[in-house]
């Protein structure tokens, strides 16, 4: 009996992706199933080209279609959705269109080591062997030249007048530092948002898989107009433990939301070091290896880099570190799931008593307004060093209550209470437990 479209379908159904919890059937995955005298074809469309589970289901896939009866031979071509469209927002002519996904790496405070977090992953990502840029979006504190040792290049145009980017190894980059060398930048508003325009529509990237944007630091008007002028599929926010960075990491989640940019997650920078002498880890600004950051913000910690001599090198020779590919690992499977996964989001209630949350599942809890906000993590309730909640209850005022909430993704809440205090989050997983107490 020949072999069926459905046979075929309903061998795939066992392989389970495990970010979405669902077989690579009912996602979509597979598609054009092409037979022929026993030799079976067909794609399996992945969410984003450096998907890392990409080997593991082309080999599960001809292993399983290859023990059906009939089938001779099986080829299995992995692919990835196609880039988005209208990726430049309000400029037809931009070379952003053929850019398949932007990933901006922000930390809204500077010091905490984002551009170099920036230049490792895109160097990471590109030794894998995809098509990848970085772009050093920093007019007045361009960090790329020195981190590429690429202080004075020539910068060439091409025919259409558009700047063709520097390559160092298989790695596109661009930064404005190319443009103006060694001279401080100063500028007014109107004339830095010119440059970023032309940073961002008229560099000549080619065909690229990931643009890696290295986001100046803050949360201000430069950042507003790159995040308003294009199509970000994913930003990732870089700190460190410290009170100032945390305080920073609330205002860049609330900022990337405000604007409709998915969150990937969080990398924490010089987490901790590990001592020559008793190789124990040392976490310097806090913390330690069983608190992550997610109970605090609600989204993922990609990876926690150390503070390692290995990242005092220029990024213009081969580079690989075990905690920085982790980092491309989520990153990239986060991204995906960004494009697939719709939000499961509750609706929300709110009065002087209490915050309700229903879920479309049919989920219900409440908490009351002091219960949460005494429950607050940010930098400014919390001691880093010590763990310790400063936020006292007779700090809380009796009359406490939400005066503003806004939905973060889908992991949490951000809430402006009527004492002032607006740069606390509160992921979805934190109220269901204080509801339950």
């Amino acid at each position: 009996m020949a072999i069926s479209e459905k046979d075929i379908l309903k061998a795939l159904s066992v392989i389970i992706d495990p970010d979405f919890n669902r077989d690579i059937v009912s996602l979509g995955f597979v598609k054009n199933i092409q037979m022929n005298g026993g030799q079976v074809a067909f794609d399996i469309e992945l969410t984003t080209p450096a998907c890392p589970v990409k080997s593991e289901f082309q080999k599960k896939a001809e292993e399983i279609v290859g023990k059906l009866a009939g089938v001779k031979g099986v080829s299995v071509n992995m692919t990835s959705k196609p880039r988005q469209e209208n990726i430049a927002l309000q400029n037809p002519q931009s070379t952003l269109k053929k850019v398949r996904s932007i990933i901006a790496i922000s930390s809204c405070k500077g010091g905490v080591g984002k551009s170099t977090v920036a230049a490792a992953m895109a160097k990471e990502l590109s030794q894998r062997g995809f098509s990848v840029g970085l772009l050093d979006a920093d007019i007045y504190g361009p960090s790329v030249p020195t981190l590429f040792n690429q202080h004075s290049p020539k910068i060439f145009a091409n025919e259409n007048q558009q700047i063709i980017p520097i390559t160092v190894g298989t790695l596109k980059i661009m930064s404005f530092g190319f443009l103006i060398g060694d001279a401080p930048a100063v500028m007014r508003g109107p004339i830095v948002t010119r440059y970023i325009q032309q940073l961002l529509h008229q560099v000549d990237w080619g065909e690229l898989d990931y643009l890696f944007l290295d986001m100046p630091p803050g949360t201000g008007d430069i950042q507003l107009t790159i995040t308003q002028n294009i199509q970000i599929s994913g930003a990732i926010i870089v700190t460190t433990r410290q009170s100032l960075s945390l305080v920073d990491v609330s205002r860049g989640i609330l900022m990337f939301e405000a604007v409709r940019v998915p969150m990937l997650g969080i990398i924490e920078n010089m987490a901790f070091y590990i001592c020559d002498n008793c190789k124990k880890k040392h976490y310097i600004f806090g913390g330690d290896e069983n608190e992550p950051l997610k109970e605090r913000f609600g989204l993922e910690t990609l990876a926690r880099l150390p503070i390692d001599k290995e990242f005092l090198t220029t990024f213009d020779k081969p580079f690989h570190n075990e905690q920085v590919s982790q980092a491309v690992d989520n990153a990239v499977r986060a991204l995906g799931k960004t494009s697939i996964s719709s939000k499961l989001t509750p609706k929300f209630q709110f009065d002087r008593a209490k915050i309700t949350l229903e879920w479309p599942d049919g989920r219900k809890y409440a908490v009351s307004n002091r219960t949460l906000r005494l429950s607050c993590r940010c930098a400014v309730c919390v001691n880093e060093l010590t763990g310790e909640q400063n936020l006292k209850e007779d700090g809380v005022r009796q009359d406490i209550e939400a005066k503003e909430i806004t939905v973060l993704g889908n992991y949490a809440l951000g809430i402006k209470w009527n004492d002032g205090h607006a740069s606390g989050i509160y992921p979805y997983d934190t109220i269901e437990k204080l509801a339950g107490k």
